[in-house]
């Protein structure tokens, strides 16, 4: 009677052990293939979207808008080449990309698609020598925070304006450019530099020209790769695109305080579109 019970024991034992091995493979497969085909997460690592995108912004991408590639997996788990069920970002997109030679995924906003000619005329974008109009808006303020210092031209500078309370923040020339289309959106141009003014790109088919906002603190498709830009960015390379903010922090949160992982948190940016 005994020897009956252990062995219901141990049976029930290796029952549970195989429903939880059951469980937690059909979690990870199914993560495995919402962050491959529907939707994943993405980090904003730097300044060079501002002041679409602050660092420390969470955000989901949409995988399919743009069909799949050997890049959509993680862990190099697909491997085939060209793109399939592959459709054409629009002018204005902000796409999430796998840097050209490299496991690092950036983001930046699509510009010039196949057959586009695209110039940098005194801080101005020609787009099939035509100017796309750049209006000129308020400033642009952004507080200093932990994860957000104040950079001009590329360069970390003190503060520009502290309120009466103290906080520091820096103050951005802000203009509002409008694609062919009517796609608009706002960009940042703090100083004259050498992107200002470029030669004629034209956009090879199976490309796209991509650049940040922040023009003037973004390494895109106006600099070579020798140079740490992206260039032309393949077609194959595209990863998705980006369309909600579910979080974003200030910096200013430690694993070991979890009140300030509130405190931290940028709420006024929670749900914001792009």
């Amino acid at each position: 009677m005994a020897s009956k019970a252990a062995e219901r024991r141990k049976d029930g034992k290796r029952g549970g052990l195989f429903e939880m091995a059951r469980f937690l493979f059909l979690l990870g497969t199914s993560a495995l293939v919402l962050r491959t085909f529907i939707v994943a997460p993405f980090m904003i690592p730097s300044g060079s979207m501002l002041p679409t995108m602050m660092i420390g912004d969470y955000l989901f991408v949409t995988k399919w808008p743009y069909g799949y590639s050997r890049h959509s997996a993680p862990f190099g788990l697909l491997s085939f080449d060209g793109r399939i069920w592959a459709a054409e970002p629009e002018r204005g997109d902000v796409a999430v990309f796998r840097y050209p030679g490299k496991e690092e995924d950036w983001v930046k906003r699509v510009i010039g698609l196949p057959g586009d000619r695209i110039q940098m005329r005194g801080g101005q974008l020609i787009l099939n020598e035509k100017p796309v109009p750049k209006v000129r808006v308020a400033d642009w303020l952004m507080p200093v925070t932990a994860n957000s210092p104040c950079r001009y031209g590329g360069r970390n500078v003190r503060p520009h304006v502290v309120d009466a309370d103290g906080q520091a923040s820096c103050r951005y020339p802000r203009f509002r450019e409008t694609l062919p289309g009517g796609r608009s959106y706002e960009v940042l141009d703090q100083v004259e530099s050498q992107a200002d003014d470029t030669g004629i790109f034209t956009v090879p088919a199976g490309h796209y020209f991509m650049m940040g906002d922040n023009r003037d603190d973004s390494a895109d498709s106006r600099f070579s790769r020798a140079e740490l830009g992206v260039a032309m960015l393949p077609r194959e390379n595209l990863l998705g695109e980006a369309q909600v903010a579910f979080w974003s922090t200030d910096g200013g949160a430690e694993w070991l305080k979890p009140w300030t992982w509130f405190s931290a948190a940028r709420w006024e940016r929670v749900g914001r579109s792009f």
